[in-house]
């Protein structure tokens, strides 16, 4: 059982209260960790050492390549521990080995990414009025508090801490309570790379306490929150005090459209991958399937046939290709929307159930679940489930499912199935969302801006728009003319 120590001001330590909070393993309930549970004291005593250390520290004020070259050491540091990473990911937060193997690999390239673009962020320069010059320089916020979820915890702090060092920054992490390890894993590389003290700090902690001391403390320049959308109104909310800088990726209800003249094939594979990849436990998950009704029984039918090939089980274990949810606690929430289904008059075709194998009663498991003829006003097809939880809705036309797609208060990911490019191209211009996948589900890339419309978030991460998310942009203006101005 591994023990784990906050990382603040360039050293390990306990919480202050000395309470700990211990970590299980949600496949089995073994207990797999111990680390801080620490609370606003600490908070405070990280917040202290990242604007110590942004105000009076070398790193705002080290050359981009050099600090480019420090992020490339952080992605070393992760390629070399990443089978470890790998198994802790799955041990803590539930999903398969190579799923997690995949975020490690892409944690390690958004360092990477990131220490390239470093050297990249570039000015504009301007000759009017005549005899002056006047120029733009972007430099960094300043304190970045970020909080990241349960679901991706190595992958989300990579995508926050990145950037945020690459522009100059200084931060400070809060992981989600139940799923802190990688992070504090993250940490030990960050501290054997060699960075300035106080630049990196990482507390684990509750939102309560720890995490809204982020929000609400004035010597926090800018707040990066992932999570659900009640906690990111709270945070905008909190926000308010100094005006930070705010950046929210939440909630999603996305829809998964697939057309009469799909391949249905890799229509049915694109369902099954869209809900239920990492248990269902993803923001852009695509828990709404759009269907046009003349292939609506091919794809059913294929999903049927295929869903019998998720093998439940723990990560680690080889052929798993679906994980136990990350508490018990979330599992009755989801089963909650299970039985709201049921009595709202949706299809149960499959699952709803938890499996009954011996080897599987002592985790949170629950089977691949699947609603068929779903009426659009069902709360199973408007409100987040965060969960196994597939709702299929039938339409009839590109204008209907367009409109069935739109009607939601999200509007953070969308999957378009179809042979037509021109369709392919008309819809996605008339869906309300960030990120549009075409014969595809799912894929993430660090060049490409990712997060959402309406109540899915505000602003974005990765790519250029990442980094501009953790830079301000100064005006500076030189008069040529020494003469007087002579005004009065």
């Amino acid at each position: 059982m591994q023990k784990y120590d906050n990382y603040i001001d360039g050293k390990f330590s306990q919480s202050k209260s000395g309470q700990i909070r211990k970590i299980m393993d949600p496949a089995n309930g073994e207990q797999i960790a111990t680390v801080p549970e620490s609370t606003k004291e600490d908070m405070l005593i990280a917040i202290a050492a990242a604007r110590k250390a942004f105000d009076h520290g070398p790193w705002r004020k080290t050359a981009a390549l050099d600090r480019g070259k420090a992020l490339f050491k952080i992605a070393d540091g992760i390629r070399a521990k990443a089978k470890m990473l790998a198994e802790i990911e799955t041990k803590n937060c539930g999903k398969p080995l190579p799923e997690a193997e995949y975020d490690v690999a892409d944690a390690a390239n958004c360092f990477e990414f990131y220490g390239g673009l470093a050297t990249k962020i570039h000015g504009e320069t301007m000759s009017v009025p005549a005899n002056s010059i006047s120029y733009v320089v972007r430099e960094p916020v300043g304190v970045c508090g970020q909080i990241v979820p349960w679901n991706f915890p190595l992958l989300m702090a990579s995508w926050k801490i990145a950037p945020a060092l690459a522009a100059g920054n200084t931060v400070i992490l809060k992981p989600s309570e139940l799923t802190p390890m990688t992070a504090l894993e993250l940490a030990k590389i960050i501290h054997e790379s060699g960075l300035p003290e106080g630049v990196v700090n990482i507390v684990s902690g509750p939102g309560v306490g720890a995490g809204e001391e982020l929000a609400i403390n004035k010597d926090v320049d800018k707040i990066a929150f992932t999570g659900g959308t009640a906690t990111g109104r709270k945070i905008m909310t909190a926000a308010t005090g100094n005006l930070k800088r705010v950046t929210l990726e939440l909630g999603g209800k996305n829809p998964n459209i697939i057309f009469e003249d799909c391949d249905i094939e890799a229509a049915v594979d694109g369902a099954l991958f869209g809900a239920f990849a990492n248990q269902g436990e993803v923001c852009s998950a695509g828990s709404r399937l759009l269907v046009h009704k003349s292939v609506h029984k091919q794809i059913v039918d294929g999903m049927l046939a295929k869903i019998s090939r998720i093998k439940l089980g723990h990560g680690l274990s080889e052929g798993t290709k679906m994980g136990p949810l990350i508490s018990s606690d979330h599992r009755e929430k989801v089963e909650s929307y299970i039985k709201i289904g049921i009595d709202e008059g949706a299809k149960l075709i499959c699952g709803g159930k938890r499996p009954t194998s011996a080897d599987l009663s002592l985790g949170n498991f629950l089977e691949p679940t699947i609603f068929d003829h779903v009426k659009p006003t069902m709360r199973i097809a408007r409100e987040e489930i965060f969960g196994p939880v597939l709702s299929v809705i039938p339409f009839s036309t590109e204008e209907e499912a367009i409109e069935l797609a739109n009607d939601s208060e999200y509007g953070l990911a969308a999957g378009i199935w179809t042979k037509n490019v021109v369709r392919a191209h008309r819809v996605s211009q008339a869906l309300r969302a960030g990120i549009i996948w075409v014969n595809n589900y799912h894929p993430t890339f660090n060049e490409m801006p990712w997060g959402g419309y309406k109540q899915s978030g505000h602003g974005r991460e990765l790519g250029l728009h990442g980094i501009e998310a953790y830079l301000e942009i100064k005006q500076i203006n030189i008069n040529l003319d020494e003469t007087p101005i002579g005004w009065y």
